[in-house]
This record gives C-alpha cells, sequence and structure tokens, in this order.
C-alpha cells in the first residue's frame, strides 16, 4: 500500500543514515593488512583495488537500496528483509545468502581485533595457543553481544556514527592536518577541515538522534500487509 510523504529526499533522522551509509563502505581498518597481502603492494595497485571494489559496492548498494525502496516506499524497514513475507521463498534465499556472506565476512573484523591485541599485548607475536583462545574469546564476545539484540537497524546506526564517523571523516581529517607542511588556508587543509567538522556534526548529531529516536524494528513479526499463512493473497485484505 501507498504511503503518506513517501518521496521526500530527507527527514530529520537523514544523519542517522550518513551514519548507516559510512558503516557499509568502511574498510579503514582492514587497509594495512589487505596492502601487505598484494603481490605487488604498490600505490598503482592499491589505488586499483580500491577505486574497483569500492565503485563495484556502491552499485551494488545503490541498486539494492533503490528497489527496496521504490518497492516498500514509507514502510522500508532497516533490514529491508523484514519488509518481506514469511512465505517469501525468494526472500527466504535472500535472508540464507546474507547469513553465509556474515559469516564469511566476520573473520575479517576478528583478523584485524586480532592483530591490533597481538601488537599492543604480546609485541605482535603470538604462541599458537593464545593465537586460538584469542581468536576464540573475540568471536565469543562478539557473537554474545550479537545474539542480544535482533534489530539490526539501530545497531547499523550507532556502529555508523560512533564506528565508521570517526574512522572515515574525523581520525583520517586529523592526521593530515597534523602532519601537513602547507600553510592553514591552503585548499587541501581547508577540505581537511570541512571533512572533519562534518565528520563531528554527523558524529554527535546521529548519536543524539539514534537514542532519542531509535528505529523500530517488527522483531521477526510479518508486516501488517502480509497475509496469513493459511490465507491466500487474493482473499486478503489490507488497509488503505
Amino acid at each position: 500500500p501507498k504511503s503518506e510523504n513517501a518521496w521526500i529526499f530527507a527527514k530529520s533522522n537523514a544523519v542517522q543514515a550518513i551514519g548507516v551509509m559510512s558503516f557499509a563502505f568502511i574498510c579503514h581498518h582492514n587497509s594495512f593488512l589487505i596492502y601487505g597481502s598484494l603481490e605487488e603492494p604498490t600505490l598503482k595497485n592499491w589505488s586499483q583495488v580500491t577505486h574497483m571494489s569500492v565503485s563495484l559496492a556502491l552499485v551494488i548498494s545503490v541498486v539494492f537500496a533503490a528497489c527496496g525502496y521504490m518497492t516498500f516506499t514509507g514502510y522500508t524497514e532497516g533490514d529491508i528483509f523484514e519488509n518481506y513475507c514469511r512465505d517469501d521463498n525468494l526472500a527466504t534465499f535472500g535472508r540464507f545468502c546474507y547469513g553465509i556472506t556474515v559469516i564469511l565476512t566476520f573473520p575479517l573484523e576478528c583478523f584485524v581485533t586480532r592483530e591490533v591485541i597481538a601488537n599492543v599485548f604480546f609485541h605482535g607475536n603470538l604462541s599458537t595457543v593464545f593465537h586460538v583462545v584469542v581468536t576464540v574469546v573475540i568471536i565469543a564476545v562478539a557473537t554474545g553481544v550479537s545474539l542480544m539484540y535482533d534489530c539490526l537497524g539501530i545497531v547499523l546506526e550507532l556502529n555508523g556514527v560512533l564506528s565508521a564517523t570517526p574512522l572515515v571523516f574525523i581520525i583520517p581529517s586529523a592526521c593530515y592536518l597534523r602532519l601537513s607542511k602547507e600553510r592553514w588556508n591552503h585548499s587541501d587543509n581547508l577540505i581537511s577541515c570541512l571533512i572533519l567538522v562534518l565528520g563531528v556534526l554527523v558524529m554527535a548529531v546521529g548519536f543524539v538522534m539514534t537514542v532519542l529516536h531509535p528505529q523500530e524494528c517488527s522483531h521477526g513479526k510479518d508486516m501488517f500487509y502480509c497475509p496469513p499463512s493459511n490465507v491466500s493473497l487474493h482473499n486478503s485484505t489490507l488497509p488503505p
């Protein structure tokens, strides 16, 4: 069913969306590990890898976002799979594929965390026993926390404004300004200052908006437009 004012470009919670989009494209914490894994770790090869991968991710994200919103408009959930009904076999297959994607992506985040722990507490060297112990502890803690929440929207928003925004906007800009040899009013410094201020605003405003106006989730329940499992779609009625 149609929703009112569905095609307004931006609403008051647009700042939260910026955090979510930043989280979708965050890869800075993997940069050093991936750069070192290249067969020829040069800036040219690194530039090709990053531009191709991020551009492909951008195209895929825009296609999914546009198709999802054009389908559900104002009823679009933070987790698009919650918009689909339980008896939708294609959506169920999509959930399965997404689960496989998370399982295959999750180790990448563990690698970074384990690398940081090894460098900070063990001078970069982990024995086989500590390697296994640290890995299991990281996975257990992350899995335990994730099992406490079933609403993906607020998780993405908090991760975006508290983790992705500093890594994408604030820290790189601050480091560049600290290391820059140019005068303060140089164009590169001004752009870095603009990005830094934008990052601080998105982080602060986005966090406040997420706390005051958390996104509601269906928590595994079918949306109101889904027909009962024992009633066909043609016999069901939708609210106006």
